[in-house]
């Protein structure tokens, strides 16, 4: 069977179905991303958040909170103040945790070289217990210290987020160009530099294809980026975003 085809029906099967999310819908600063990869025909998104911050009420078993048969006390994708969550605190009667989670998104490739072109890593997150047993173990001071600091985990999540969409169409247009690129052209170039090794040959091949698109992508470029074009298989791009 024709795995592309197969991929695409996956694909559009996926992206037909209902939104089971409870807010039922993308979150508007993730929306540009998962448009622009749902728009490709080699990825699809199947779930996303932008970022929030929530106030779980469960219990703890050990160091971590147990989200099976926990309740949502307060969730927000905006900026948060003191007096929502202990509003949402008078509901707790276990332990209840604050917690900032930054953006998660989950996307299904068409192939591992596709796959290549995503690698994000982040440990921009809070996890802070307020209460055990329905007893608040922390003054309301404390409170308003940490929302101040997942406030502003939030902003810079919604700036990564921002940079991270611009690095991502930074490489898209770099990987179509370089699947576009003639190969007859670049394997000219590589002649005039006559290498004696393979691996000479490669420095060559990536060095040409460079001078010919740089003054295309010249105001494209992206801090916190790296992007490089596997010799052995020139489909191949790796895009790396600190998160």
């Amino acid at each position: 069977m024709d795995r592309s085809a197969e991929f695409r029906r996956w694909k559009a099967q996926c992206l037909s179905k209902a939104d089971l999310s409870l807010k039922g819908s993308v979150d508007e600063d993730v929306a540009e991303i998962v448009q622009l990869l749902n728009g490709q025909e080699q990825f699809f998104t199947t779930s996303s958040c932008s970022g929030r911050i929530i106030l779980i009420d469960g219990s703890i078993n050990g160091f971590e909170v147990q989200k099976q048969n926990c309740r949502w006390l307060l969730v927000t994708h905006k900026p948060c103040t003191k007096d929502d969550v202990i509003v949402a605190l008078r509901n707790a009667n276990g332990d209840a945790v604050l917690k900032f989670e930054p953006l998660v998104l989950h996307v299904q490739c068409r192939q591992l070289q596709d796959a290549q072109i995503l690698a994000v890593r982040s440990t921009h997150g809070l996890e802070v217990p307020l209460s055990h047993e329905g007893k608040l173990m922390v003054t309301e001071d404390y409170i308003d210290f940490l929302l101040k600091i997942a406030n502003q985990k939030m902003e810079e999540n919604r700036k990564r987020i921002e940079r991270f969409y611009s690095c991502l169409q930074h490489a898209l247009e770099r990987q179509s160009i370089i699947r576009s690129y003639p190969k007859e052209k670049v394997n000219k170039k590589i002649n005039a530099y006559s290498p004696k090794k393979k691996r000479n040959q490669e420095k060559a091949r990536d060095r040409c294809i460079a001078e010919e698109n740089d003054k295309e992508l010249e105001n494209n470029d992206s801090p916190g980026i790296s992007a490089a074009v596997f010799p052995e298989d020139d489909e191949d791009l790796v895009l790396t975003c600190l998160w």
